[in-house]
């Protein structure tokens, strides 16, 4: 099964679990509240999808160069990615904030205004997923997490060789 031997397949993959792995501790230092619900969710600190591709595009260049064109595609498509998780991901995420108080707002303007029929509170409102993308700072410490983490790999493991 050469798959098990994929050097920068498997730092991409440990990149993603220490990455989410590690949003739980970096958040309870910042909140004093254990979440454990961001070990599956997206946004925070750091970025995983940064630490995969940046692990992705390490692994990819101590593999086969910096010259090479693998490495070449890797590197775009890691680009890609963390432009977007600053960008059009970050802003979807800001949009549903104010959506969801929009949703709060018009819910206690409608309960004041007349009888509010007799449903459970999690059928009066569906809130938007506001953690989709990341600020750039997140996105920074993503991407030198799956650089630093696949160096780590390559030196202390030996890149599974």
């Amino acid at each position: 099964m050469d798959l098990l031997y994929n050097f920068p397949l498997l730092s991409s993959l440990a990149a993603i679990f220490f990455a989410q792995f590690i949003k739980v501790p970096i958040q309870f230092i910042a909140t004093r509240q254990l979440d454990w619900s961001l070990l599956t969710s997206t946004g925070g600190m750091p970025s995983s999808h940064s630490a995969a591709v940046t692990a992705l595009s390490t692994g990819v260049a101590l593999d086969h160069g910096l010259d090479s064109s693998i490495f070449a595609v890797s590197a775009v498509f890691a680009i890609i990615t963390m432009f977007d998780a600053t960008g059009v991901r970050r802003h979807a995420g800001e949009q549903a904030t104010v959506l969801n108080q929009l949703v709060l707002d018009f819910n206690r303007f409608v309960e004041e205004a007349k009888v509010w029929p007799k449903k459970a509170e999690q059928d009066k409102q569906k809130k938007l997923k506001e953690l989709l993308g990341h600020q750039p700072i997140e996105v920074f410490f993503g991407g030198l997490t799956g650089i630093l983490l696949t160096l780590f790999l390559y030196f202390v493991v030996g890149g599974l060789q």
